[in-house]
């Protein structure tokens, strides 16, 4: 082993004493009692500006950034840290004597600790800032101090976020001053993950017009899920639940669970009167819109009340007690609402494990992706429904306005079903579905067993596919279950064989030139 190689070896199995330590923050809360700590110890404190005077204020020597580099803060602050004197004090390599020396020549103080903070430039674009003002939050000094410092994890310990200052005062007083190799390369790695996150969500604010086609996403929070779609798999959630929903009852949400809540959410989003709906392994299984929410619950219950046992719950209007006592029969597993009645809740919590989340106005993204293969899928969300307005008559025999209205809600669901599928609606009401099948027909023929076994007559309902009917026989079986008008998006060659046949049977159909496949 070579001197180098064994100065470097023994380094590493030791614990380094700090001596001298860059505080430079934005946020200061949490961090006056590891300063104060710091300086019992007799650590020399270096800072600047805000963090400077935070020093002074608490009564506690310290020693300016200028005066040590011999340089003022200039550019309105843009410039402060960066200069030899403090990065020479950060980079160099304790174990390597040609860097000793020239520490020594140029009176550099070895800095062994770096508290940095970067501008908070996430909340200023969050917050609607001028793009003058998210441009100034881009912090230049902040993220070379936290790269340099985790680079030289083997002299020199780096924090990078406040929720670390009690940690390594724990660790200062336990350890006398002193940090060791596994600590301080800890802190590199989450500073690290700092860095990289920061420059993630700048590079994203930069690629919104023409941008580039490569896929880069960071997210700061997660939750460690007791295992993924099945219990041999292990799963993590990257987001903030707390967020998204104020949890008032059960145990953590699943992997299934967070799924089928995601389709539950965007089902629930397309619908503007009171509607209740129900979920099962992400399809719908029960959707109604009536004049109250009990009523919506009892509609949609009824629809496949099989089915719903274990489901999820969605509503898009407060739960009140009478609505929760009907609900309460059912055994579910998640229950969704953006608000409840206090006696609701109290009777939800009978049962420990049933969860229960009130949804918070969260902006949600409108992308999404998944691994695919040997990299990245990713697509714009599907936001588009046609209305009415966007329906064209195709046959000889036009919807009526009762119709229009129930395409409206078929299509609705359809959009949020898997493929192949067809639904069945009437008066605002699901009432069957044909689901993830390989055939049309064969969606077309399920919706109908189980409208029958639910004794739901078809008479006077619509139907609704998420493409086109490559052939007639979906138009005329249909019909003969007594389906009086069609939704379909059109676009097939022989999309006169289904409008003929259409005709045939006195029934209507509509185009709308949009597809809703759902894989």
């Amino acid at each position: 082993m070579g001197t180098f190689a064994a100065q470097n070896f023994s380094l590493m199995s030791q614990s380094i004493k700090i001596k001298n330590a860059l505080i430079s923050v934005y946020y200061k809360d949490g961090l006056e009692p590891l300063v104060r700590l710091l300086a019992k110890q007799g650590v020399q404190l270096f800072s600047t500006g805000g963090t400077e005077q935070f020093i002074k204020d608490l009564n506690l020597p310290v020693t300016a950034v200028e005066d040590l580099t011999g340089y003022p803060s200039i550019l309105g602050g843009r410039v402060k840290t960066l200069h030899p004197k403090v990065f020479g004090g950060i980079l160099n390599r304790r174990g390597l004597a040609s860097d000793q020396e020239q520490i020594n020549e140029y009176e550099i103080p070895e800095i062994d600790l770096v508290i940095v903070d970067l501008y908070p430039f996430e909340e200023t674009l969050k917050a609607g800032g001028s793009e003058e003002e998210i441009i100034e939050k881009i912090d230049i000094g902040g993220i070379s101090l936290i790269r340099a410092a985790a680079k030289n994890f083997n002299d020199v310990v780096i924090l990078a976020s406040k929720d670390d200052y009690s940690t390594l005062q724990l660790q200062l007083e336990e350890q006398e001053g002193t940090t060791t190799i596994a600590q301080r390369k800890a802190y590199a790695k989450k500073a690290f993950h700092t860095s990289s996150h920061y420059d993630t969500a700048i590079f994203n604010y930069f690629n919104t017009e023409e941008p580039l086609n490569v896929f880069k996403q960071s997210i700061n929070t997660a939750q460690v899920l007791r295992y993924g779609e099945n219990p041999h798999q292990q799963g993590v959630f990257y987001g903030d639940l707390n967020a998204m929903f104020t949890k008032l009852n059960g145990k953590e949400l699943s992997y299934n669970n967070l799924v089928d809540v995601d389709a539950a959410v965007a089902l629930i989003d397309e619908f503007e009167e009171p509607t209740f709906a129900i979920l099962k392994h992400t399809n719908a299984c029960g959707v109604a819109s009536k004049a109250t929410i009990k009523e919506a619950w009892d509609t949609a219950l009824a629809c496949d009340p099989v089915s719903a046992f274990g489901g999820v719950l969605i509503a898009n209007r407060e739960i009140d007690l009478a609505t929760a006592e009907e609900i309460n029969k059912l055994f579910f597993e998640v229950l969704i609402a953006p608000a409840y009645q206090p006696e609701a809740v109290a009777l939800f919590r009978a049962k420990k494990n049933r969860v229960i989340l009130q949804r918070n106005e969260v902006e949600l993204s409108k992308k999404q992706f998944k691994t695919l293969l040997n990299g990245v899928i990713e697509q714009d969300k599907d936001l588009i429904i046609e209305n009415a307005d966007q329906m064209t008559t195709v046959t000889e025999k036009a919807p009526t306005a009762e119709e229009l209205k129930d395409l409206f809600f078929a299509n609705k669901i359809v959009k949020h079903t898997k493929s192949n599928t067809i639904v069945f609606v009437k008066n605002n009401q699901l009432l069957s579905s044909g689901v993830g099948q390989t055939s049309r027909v064969d969606a077309l023929k399920q919706a109908i067993v189980k409208a029958n076994a639910f004794n739901f007559p078809l008479e006077g309902s619509v139907m609704a596919s998420d493409a086109f009917f490559p052939f007639p026989d979906c138009v005329e079986i249909a019909a003969e279950a007594g389906i009086t008008a069609v939704l379909q998006p059109g676009g097939s060659i022989k999309d006169a064989d289904s409008i003929n046949m259409a005709n045939e049977k006195g029934i209507a159909m509509v185009t709308t030139g949009i597809r809703h496949f759902k894989h």
